[in-house]
């Protein structure tokens, strides 16, 4: 009963409402110092490890967006959430496993883990089945991490010709995670100028603890977890 409580106190003390209002205008701010007041960057709130009645506040705010790592945990939460908001985009931000490809075209509204032709391929067979189209970005290992996910920057152009040409994905952005050894910022530049040269409008950068600096390089979209609903349960 005494962790019950706890974990009660702990959803009465976060308030996901304010801390959205918080991180839009840390946004707004960073990028008027960047001189660029308008860009329009979307608030990916992540909800990994978090409870459904604390995901509920920030829908009750009103906030539409939001991401998850795993696809298993987001099914046990997100069908009964989007039943009651059928508007939510929800991400996926995670690793994507072959086996578990045909449920999370089945739920989500964004994959932004596509990062090897395995996966391309069984995503696209996936679309085709289900008839659903879920925007796709690639991910990217900028920082060439031989232990992360990602398609190399010397790669990224010559995977997205072939996952438009040999299996018919419509690939929308990419996105990144920098090593957290190292200064986001050249890892985020670096992505916004792959982004723009293969024409893609979606950029997903930056978390809780870079995401002004991701708004002011350029990123349509930022992913905040612990920023929105404090730490994340076990």
């Amino acid at each position: 009963m005494k962790s019950t409580m706890v974990q009660d106190s702990h959803l009465h003390d976060i308030s996901p409402s304010i801390n959205l209002q918080q991180c839009a205008a840390e946004i707004k701010a960073a990028l008027a110092e960047r001189g660029t007041p308008q860009q329009a960057v979307e608030i990916v709130a992540v909800s990994k490890k978090q409870p459904a009645a604390l995901i509920q506040k920030a829908l009750d705010a009103g906030h539409r967006c939001f991401g998850e790592n795993r696809v298993q945990e987001a099914q046990t939460k997100w069908p009964s959430l989007k039943s009651r908001a059928p508007d939510v985009v929800l991400h996926l931000i995670g690793p994507l496993q072959s086996n578990k490809a045909a449920a999370a075209v089945a739920l989500f509204d964004v994959i932004e883990t596509v990062d090897r032709p395995k996966i391309a391929r069984i995503l696209a067979e996936e679309i085709r089945r289900q008839a659903r189209n879920p925007a796709l970005l690639v991910q990217v290992n900028t920082g060439e991490e031989p232990q992360k996910a990602g398609i190399i920057p010397s790669d990224v152009e010559g995977f997205v010709h072939e996952c438009r040409t040999q299996y018919g994905l419509t690939i929308e952005g990419l996105m990144c995670i920098p090593p957290v050894s190292e200064p986001p910022a050249p890892h985020f530049a670096l992505l916004k100028k792959m982004a723009d040269r293969l024409n893609l409008n979606k950029v997903s950068m930056g978390m809780s603890a870079d995401y002004q600096i991701a708004a002011q390089l350029g990123a349509t979209h930022v992913r905040v977890g612990t920023g929105i609903f404090g730490p994340r349960q076990a």
